[in-house]
C-alpha cells in the first residue's frame, strides 16, 4: 500500500470512527418505574415491523423461519396500509389504530401551517418533539396503566408523547449489531417481574432499503429478505429458551414497486413556487398556499395540465382514503394533493431516483404489507384475509389486556375471533 493509499485508508477509518460517535447507541432507561402486581401477570406482546416487506416476499424469497412461524398461528394474506402507504404515516398508525389525518403524521414530510413549520423523517429535531404526534401510542398506553414497555425503534418512541416514552428505548441508529438487538431483547425479559417490559417493539429497515435502490425483485432485496428471516429464527429461539407466555406479531407497513425512472413527473408548469410551499415526495406533494386566493385557479390549471397524476382540493379526496379536509385533525395536509399514477413518480428536484417507490393509493395489490402472528395468545393453522393496519391496535390492547382510553379508527372485533377463548 503507497502512502497515499495509506493515508486514504486513515482518512476512511477516522470517518467511519466519527459517524459512530455521532450516533447514539446507548440505551435510555425511565427511572422510577415498575409494573403494577395486576400487570406483572399479563402476557408478553413483541410487535416486530420489517419496513417494506411486502404481502408476498416471505414466499417469494423462501423465508423459512417466518413460513414456519406463521403456519404456528395467523397468517394474513395481507395486511393493507393507510393512505399515504409511506413508513411514518403507517408506523405511527399501526401503534396509535387512527388513520394518519386523525393521528397527525400525514406524510413523511409535510408542513403545519399553525407552527410554520415543516415536518420531515430526516429531521431529528422534529422527529423527537411530541407536540407533532396526535393520538396514544401503545407503550403510554401501557405506561399510563402501569405495565412497563421497551422500543428498539419504532416511529416516534424517542418522543415524550403525552410526557410518556418507552421505559426502555434507543434512539435510532443503524450501527448497532442485529446480534446486540437481540440481546437486548434476551435482556428485558429477564429482568426482575416488576421491571420487565410486556409489550417491546422492534424494527427492521434492510428490506425497505434494498427495494428502494435496487428494486424488489434483486439479490439484494432477497438477501435482506432472508437477513430479516433469519434474524426472526434466532430472535424466536432466544426468546422461547426463557419459557415466557411471549406472543409474536411480525408485520410490515407497506408493499413496494417498481417506478419509471426516465419519463418522471417534472414540476407542474402550473405551480407558482413563489405562492406555495411544496412536499416534494416521489409519489405525493402537498401544496399549501401562501394566499387561499391561489387554490382554486391553480387547482383548475393543474387539472387541464396532470396526465400521469391525479390532482385533489383538500376537500374532495377518495373517501375511503379517510384523509379529506373534515377528516384533517390538524390541518397539516396540503390546500391541494397531486398523487402520481403508478408506477409514474414525481421528479421535483434534482435528487437520484430510486428503482423502486410506494406511496401510493393502498389499494394498489404491490403497496400490500405483510402479518403474521403466533404464540399462546392466537389460534393456530388459520389462513385469514387481508385487513387495515389500523385494527393491529385493539388487538394488542385485548392480548395485554389495556383498556383503550380514547376513540380510534381500529375495530377489536376485526381481529378478535383469531385469539383463543
Amino acid at each position: 500500500m503507497n502512502q497515499m493509499n495509506k493515508y486514504l485508508f486513515g482518512f476512511f477509518l477516522f470517518l467511519l470512527a466519527r459517524i459512530a460517535e455521532a450516533q447514539d447507541t446507548t440505551q435510555k432507561i425511565i427511572p422510577g418505574r415498575i409494573n403494577s402486581a395486576e400487570q406483572q401477570k399479563k402476557p408478553y406482546v413483541i410487535l416486530i415491523s420489517a419496513d417494506g416487506f411486502r404481502y408476498d416476499l416471505a414466499e417469494k424469497y423462501h423465508a423459512l423461519h417466518l413460513l414456519q412461524l406463521r403456519e404456528q398461528g395467523i397468517n394474513a394474506s395481507y395486511m393493507q396500509p393507510a393512505f399515504p402507504s409511506l413508513t411514518f404515516p403507517n408506523h405511527y398508525s399501526l401503534v396509535t389504530g387512527l388513520y394518519p389525518a386523525h393521528h397527525g403524521i400525514v406524510d413523511n414530510t409535510f408542513f403545519d401551517k399553525k407552527k410554520q413549520a415543516m415536518y420531515s423523517l430526516g429531521n431529528k429535531v422534529a422527529v423527537a418533539d411530541s407536540s407533532w404526534y396526535g393520538g396514544t401510542p401503545l407503550w403510554v398506553l401501557a405506561e399510563k396503566q402501569h405495565m412497563m414497555s421497551a422500543s428498539f425503534y419504532w416511529v416516534a418512541s424517542e418522543s415524550a408523547i403525552q410526557g410518556t416514552r418507552p421505559s426502555y428505548y434507543y434512539v435510532y441508529n443503524d450501527i448497532i449489531s442485529m446480534d446486540r438487538r437481540i440481546e437486548a431483547i434476551k435482556n428485558w425479559l429477564q429482568l426482575p417481574e416488576d421491571k420487565r417490559p410486556h409489550l417491546i417493539t422492534f424494527y427492521f429497515p434492510e428490506v425497505d432499503h434494498q427495494e428502494h435502490t435496487f428494486g424488489p425483485n434483486s439479490k439484494e432485496t432477497e438477501e435482506a429478505v432472508h437477513l430479516v428471516d433469519e434474524s426472526m429464527g434466532k430472535m424466536v429461539k432466544t426468546v422461547d429458551s426463557l419459557g415466557l407466555n411471549v406472543n409474536f406479531i411480525f408485520l410490515s407497513d407497506h408493499g413496494m414497486t417498481y417506478i419509471d425512472t426516465v419519463a418522471t413527473i417534472s414540476m407542474p408548469q402550473a405551480i407558482d413556487t413563489n405562492k406555495f410551499v411544496i412536499t416534494r415526495g416521489g409519489s405525493i406533494s402537498h401544496l399549501y398556499a401562501k394566499d387561499p386566493v391561489d387554490i382554486r385557479p391553480t387547482y383548475e390549471a393543474l387539472k387541464k395540465e396532470a396526465r400521469d397524476y391525479d390532482v385533489y382540493l383538500a376537500k374532495k379526496l377518495p373517501k375511503r382514503w379517510h384523509y379529506s379536509k373534515k377528516d384533517d385533525v390538524y390541518d397539516r395536509t396540503g390546500d391541494i394533493i397531486l398523487v402520481a399514477k403508478m408506477p409514474k413518480a414525481f421528479r421535483f428536484s434534482r435528487r437520484k431516483m430510486p428503482v423502486a417507490e410506494h406511496g401510493y393509493d393502498p389499494a394498489f395489490p404491490e403497496m400490500r404489507a405483510s402479518f403474521y402472528a403466533w404464540g399462546p395468545a392466537f389460534r393456530e393453522h388459520m389462513k385469514i384475509e387481508g385487513f387495515e393496519n389500523v385494527h393491529v391496535y385493539p388487538l394488542i390492547a385485548e392480548i395485554l389486556g389495556l383498556d383503550i382510553t380514547e376513540k380510534i379508527d381500529g375495530r377489536v372485533k376485526v381481529l378478535k375471533p383469531f385469539l383463543k377463548e
